[in-house]
């Protein structure tokens, strides 16, 4: 791969922060809800439920007031997975019991009926919360793998157009970033100096970040964020070689929308040989 075709990229400074360029951003949607504001938004759903039983209550008996408890589990399920709508379970029975079963406004249940109704509202609504919940991880699930494939088609159509190298190395740390929704970035080494050339947005490079992908191209072997002797740099590497250079992929899991994966390499390895067909086309 000849100089020319990376373009020109200036050699990374010691301690200095390096100037993203072609920023994305790091998330390819809107990250999830913080985990408080789910629970406390499914305690909120509890509490309308609670309410509205408590209009409908006049013109119907306790016992049939339990499916209006499910009502907040279906929508916790769908939206948010197993934790909230368990929540959801738990404090809609314990709410239907103090507020609406004989003596009311206690946890004690007089009523042989009022205890069927109590425990049949807590057997829908477990099989509500696990059903809706799988239902939204097979979705989650879908989608992530949607995504991460039109990352990658997006990337291959550059390299089949044989678009200039400089801007196949921008987007491939955008599709890294799709794909994991994390912050990425992308060093070259040539002739023994290493080139900062691309990243995301978020991405915060520091002499950390190019210790530790200097040492991933001097061992030819990944470097793991903050394990030693890179415990500073909140990267992973892997060197990827090309050509006559080799280029360092980035990627940050501590600023991630979701948690590291277990093998983040598979998809590192693909783009990798993206990058290696781009370079061979460009000599």
């Amino acid at each position: 791969m000849s100089h020319s075709a990376l373009g020109d990229f200036a050699p990374l400074g010691g301690a200095s922060h390096a100037e993203p360029t072609g920023q994305v951003s790091a998330r390819a949607s809107a990250g999830p809800l913080p985990i408080a504001a789910q629970y406390a938004l499914s305690l909120l759903m509890v509490a309308l439920a609670t309410g509205l039983a408590f209009i409908v209550g006049q013109v119907m008996a306790a016992p049939n007031l339990t499916l209006i408890f499910v009502l907040p589990v279906v929508v916790a399920a769908t939206l948010f997975g197993w934790g909230p709508s368990l929540i959801a379970v738990g404090a809609g029975v314990l709410a239907f019991d103090f507020f609406f079963t004989a003596p009311r406004y206690s946890l004690r249940i007089a009523s042989p009926s009022d205890l069927w109704a109590t425990g049949l509202l807590l057997v829908i609504a477990a099989i509500v919360s696990t059903l809706g919940a799988a239902s939204r991880l097979r979705a989650l699930e879908a989608r992530r793998a949607a995504e991460q494939a039109q990352a990658l088609q997006s990337l291959a159509h550059l390299v089949i157009a044989s678009r200039p190298f400089a801007e196949i190395l921008t987007a491939a740390a955008n599709a890294l970033s799709q794909i994991f929704r994390s912050p990425a970035v992308i060093f070259m080494s040539q002739s023994g100096a290493l080139r900062f050339v691309a990243s995301t947005a978020g991405a915060k490079i520091t002499s950390a970040e190019a210790d530790a992908a200097r040492g991933a191209v001097e061992t030819n072997l990944p470097a793991r964020a903050q394990t030693y002797p890179y415990d500073r740099s909140a990267f992973d590497f892997w060197p990827v070689a090309l050509g006559d250079g080799v280029c360092v992929i980035g990627l940050d899991f501590t600023h991630a929308g979701r948690e590291r994966p277990a093998k983040p390499e598979r998809f590192v390895e693909i783009v990798g040989g993206y990058l290696a067909a781009a370079a061979r086309g460009a000599d």
